[in-house]
């Protein structure tokens, strides 16, 4: 059974898509537990990664829809998440939230079956490949898809996104454990590298995105072995001059 949450004020609305909801569920024979909060201080309030989908009204008392989609990005990568609207011109900054689209009101069922079978696809396809970090005041699930690189420094670690940075307790050590299985590799006592996201690699530095990472003269070696590994399994390969690249 997977999590859902509706933010929305207004009674008539929140009603209208746990109707939609429960009619999903019954074309689609599943099962959805359904948490509705009034305001995006109750739903933000110590949030945490346990819904597939979110609804979120934008149009709300105190805290808008999208300042808490914003706030949420922070918290929760991988959330599927749909704007509620009356007006189509209040959701068209929803992409840089990563939001799967929006919903005007009053919601029609079949508007509603088409936004939520995608998100729901989108979250099962981005679960497999998420993992948890734990960060101050809680606990965070990002999608290893979005990871480039994990970094230490000073006992802290801090998980490079496409979109930004998340700090987290831990050591590398235990890092590199949890996201041995996702294919990231270590090129020094520093940094855990995800192979999908490396340009190339030259000498003792690996281009990771738009940054250049250093790579330690021992671990060298078997740093490029597994990379090149990974690469000849369909990802890409290693150039002749001995630099990887994709």
């Amino acid at each position: 059974m997977r999590n859902i949450a509706v933010i929305e004020d207004e009674d008539v609305h929140a009603a209208k898509l746990e109707e939609n909801l429960s009619l999903y569920q019954k074309e689609y024979h599943c099962e959805f537990r359904v948490v509705r909060f009034r305001t995006a201080e109750d739903f933000l309030a110590d949030y945490r990664s346990a819904y597939a989908v979110v609804f979120m009204d934008i149009q709300l008392p105190g805290m808008n829809g999208m300042e808490a989609a914003f706030k949420l990005r922070t918290l929760d990568k991988t959330v599927s998440l749909i704007f509620i609207t009356s007006l189509s011109q209040y959701a068209q900054k929803g992409y840089e939230v990563d939001a799967v689209g929006y919903l005007l009101k009053p919601v029609s069922y079949y508007d509603f079956s088409l936004k939520f079978r995608k998100a729901l696809d989108l979250y099962v396809m981005a679960e497999e490949r998420n993992v948890s970090l734990d960060v101050p005041g809680g606990v965070c699930w990002v999608s290893c898809n979005r990871l480039m690189y994990v970094e230490i420094i000073r006992h802290r670690l801090y998980y490079h996104l496409v979109d930004g940075v998340i700090e987290a307790t831990g050591v590398l050590s235990a890092a590199e454990k949890q996201l041995e299985a996702h294919g990231f590799l270590r090129c020094n006592n520093c940094y855990l590298v995800n192979p999908r996201f490396v340009v190339n690699v030259k000498g003792l530095t690996v281009q990771v995105g738009n940054e250049t990472l250093a790579i330690s003269r021992p671990r060298r070696g078997a740093f490029l072995a597994k990379l090149t590994e990974w690469f000849t399994t369909g990802a890409g390969k290693e150039g002749e001059d001995g630099t990887a690249s994709l």
